[in-house]
């Protein structure tokens, strides 16, 4: 299957222009200057970026939204306020293109396009997230970024080994103001909600060289789950110095806990004994009031940025973050013969059946990245062209402690769920023996270079390469881990033509290279992943640059995509393994997406997009056929002029087709677990009491829509936020 697309991508970009040499004419070399500085990128309206404005996720050459040969959307920060966005997860499930699968309280899955999106980075530097997502990143607090950036496809140039899915850009508020600025806001919302955040920039010297933010939130309250309460707290500071006038200093920390009690290990029994499905009530959950996942999260950056007299910049980013996990835990299964396979399911009766262990464990992980990055610009054959090369190195350490309940002998607890209607299991005395489970350390390290050749005023070419390592040893649950790649070359190629002043067609084209951590029936670690991707598209701009609109189309390949397993048993040799993976040959995905983003009159902005694909093995066979592969994500605001100037209403709406995952019920029959189509309706107003004190309603969910958030596992599922509110008061300075 490799380079099957390589003749089709090459073609598009030949067929672009006829003109595929460099220009022998005269260039215009007008606006080829860029100013690469992160906090620059401002915002036209509310909720799209200035076309002027740089970004780096997908080529780190500092292009525009409208010069990146990718997919790209943003979530800035007014739209997530206006939206009452306030975790990493919501924004993913408002973004155009994305979308999620709740696995319990703590852990979430994100995808795009088909495929699991496990590129990340801080910003615009590549970062790893902790093993098995129980660090709380995917709930992390949004109050701190100024903006979301969800580059679609495959992103190697700058990630390194990776999924074709997206990557997710979490972009840090700087220190950029030398006025004292801010906000406060306080409000409360369902189920006893409460929050109280600050935001307060200010100049920390007379000249305002020298510049201060720092950024908090509280969020407390129960939940629409039985005994589940959120405690989040998130504080963020950052300084920054201009030593000089081309010399830009910045150093910042943040801090991350969440210590929800009553909270949930896995989903819930999704099979009664006799085949049938149970309708729970969406607060039911399979934890106790004494089940805890406390998370923090402590990060330490300082970066430098140095501008040279001809244009160039260097840039230099060291991170330090570090985890600490805190887990007493309950996880409720179905019993099975590890020899016959036959499991014994819920009895819709009695409430007997299942099983449950106890679980005690302390985690902690560190993960140190160095990046340094030089880019510019150069003239050859009358023509400005853009370079830029860098290197990444980043270790990461995850090492996990676990206790049983006293009186256990096993190294696994296992207790029977006598009535699971009624049952009540008290925390036990945990053992004092720590066993240490998991002791993991992954190593990568990158060296990439990428140029933009202008071939002509409208015509622009992209090559580069990454050559990446990335390598995980250890051992975790009685396995051994050892599984990587080295100096394994990724290539990128794309290309961008200016048909006019406000249209542009654009193509790229990349390979993939991704280790697994899945594992089959055996315990083994499945083959890493390969294929290629491709894509085409027009980005567009209307009414002066108030409207954007991107349109793409992606032919993705690829070898050994990971399966859910859904025959898996479990494994006697590892009882601690509770899911297995199979490799799908030929997998390919195909589709095409539309996003519209902008302002196109005074207070009114709006942000629509239209994602379908279908993703295939080379047989035909539908894969990942829990994700919805059509889906709407709408919303837009008005702020009205005149008597009413003083109200802004809002609204929105996601919607998704059908989803399902299939396997064998309790009596052996070929059955499905599925989600309907179904829609979630969002509504919002803010009220100016005066110029600067103003109140905010929203709603989510207003139709209070009974919908599962994740049906991938077939024999469980979980259950989506019912219908809820939140109002808030903020004061801005």
């Amino acid at each position: 299957m490799k380079l099957k697309l390589l003749p089709l991508s090459a073609a598009i970009l030949l067929s672009i222009n006829p003109f595929s040499a460099l220009a022998q004419g005269s260039g215009n070399n007008a606006g080829s200057q860029k100013n690469t500085n992160l906090e620059e990128v401002l915002v036209t309206g509310k909720y799209a970026v200035e076309q002027t404005k740089t970004l780096d996720t997908a080529t780190g050459l500092g292009l525009t939204i409208q010069e990146t040969p990718q997919s790209v959307s943003v979530l800035t920060f007014e739209r997530m306020q206006d939206q009452n966005i306030t975790s990493v997860l919501d924004a993913v499930n408002n973004a155009v293109g994305v979308s999620s699968a709740e696995v319990d309280n703590i852990r979430n899955d994100f995808y795009a396009r088909g495929f699991k999106i496990d590129s990340y980075q801080i910003d615009g530097v590549p970062t790893s997230w902790s093993l098995g997502g129980d660090a709380s990143e995917t709930v992390a607090d949004t109050v701190i970024y100024e903006r979301i950036e969800f580059v679609r496809g495959a992103t190697g140039l700058m990630t390194g080994i990776g999924d074709p899915s997206a990557s997710i850009n979490l972009v840090r508020k700087h220190a950029n103001s030398s006025e004292l600025t801010g906000f406060v806001n306080v409000g409360t919302g369902s189920w006893d909600k409460r929050t109280a955040a600050a935001d307060v920039s200010a100049g920390l010297n007379e000249s305002g060289s020298v510049r201060g933010r720092l950024v908090g939130r509280y969020q407390g309250g129960e939940s629409h789950v039985d005994y589940y309460e959120d405690d989040k707290s998130t504080l963020y500071g950052v300084l920054e110095a201009d030593l000089t006038d081309s010399t830009l200093v910045r150093v910042g920390a943040s801090y991350q806990n969440n210590d929800p009690k009553g909270a949930t290990w896995g989903v819930l029994p999704g099979f009664f004994s006799d085949g049938s499905r149970p309708d729970w009530d969406v607060s039911q959950t399979t934890a106790m009031d004494w089940t805890r996942w406390e998370s923090t999260n402590t990060n330490y950056f300082i970066s430098l940025n140095q501008s040279f007299a001809n244009g160039w910049e260097l840039l230099a980013n060291y991170n330090r973050i570090s985890y600490e996990t805190g887990a007493r835990l309950l996880y409720v299964s179905t019993p099975c013969n590890w020899v016959t396979g036959a499991c014994v399911y819920l009895d819709k009766k009695t409430g007997s059946g299942l099983i449950a262990q106890r679980y005690h464990s302390d985690g902690e992980s560190k993960q140190d990245s160095f990046d340094v990055q030089l880019k510019g610009d150069f003239s050859l054959f009358n023509q400005t062209h853009d370079f830029v090369v860098g290197a990444l190195y980043s270790d990461q350490s995850a090492d996990t402690f676990t206790q049983v309940p006293v009186g256990v002998t096993a190294a696994w607890d296992e207790i029977p769920v006598k009535n699971f209607y009624e049952w009540n299991v008290p925390e036990p005395q945990w053992a004092s023996a720590r066993s240490h489970d998991q002791n993991i350390g992954t190593e990568q390290r990158g060296y990439y270079a990428a140029t933009r050749l202008s071939a002509t005023d409208n015509l622009k070419f992209i090559v580069g390469g990454r050559l990446a390592t990335w390598l995980r040893t250890g051992y975790q649950w009685n396995s051994g881990v050892d599984y990587g790649d080295k100096n394994e070359f990724i290539p990128y190629a794309g290309a961008i033509y200016d048909l006019t002043d406000s249209h542009r067609i654009y193509a790229s084209y990349t390979e993939i290279l991704k280790p697994q951590e899945q594992v089959n029936a055996n315990g083994n670690f499945l083959d890493p992943l390969v294929g290629e991707s491709a894509e085409i598209g027009l980005k567009s701009s209307f009414l002066d640059d108030r409207l954007q609109t991107t349109v793409a189309y992606f032919d993705i390949q690829q070898d050994n995509l990971a399966q859910v397993d859904t025959n898996f048993k479990g494994n006697p040799d590892n009882p601690a393994q509770t899911s297995a993976f199979i490799g799908a040959k030929g997998a390919q995905s195909k589709g095409f997406e539309v996003e519209v983003v902008g302002q196109p009159i005074d207070g009114w902005n709006i942000s629509a997009g239209y994602t379908q694909f279908s993703i295939e093995d080379a047989n035909g066979k539908d894969l990942n056929t829990n994700l919805a592969t059509k889906s709407i994500k709408l919303f837009t605001s008005y702020q009205f002029g005149g008597v009413f100037e003083k109200l802004m209403l809002g609204g929105g709406v996601n919607w998704q087709n059908e989803t399902y995952s299939a396997g064998k019920n309790p009596l052996g029959q070929a059955d499905r677990l599925t989600q309907d189509a179904y829609s979630l309706v969002s509504l919002m107003a803010r009220y100016a009491i005066t110029d600067d004190l103003n109140v905010q309603f929203n709603a989510a969910n207003v139709t209070d829509e009974k919908y599962y958030s994740q049906v991938g596992y077939f024999s469980t599922y979980r259950y989506g936020t019912p219908r809820n509110y939140t109002l808030g008061l903020n004061y801005k300075f």
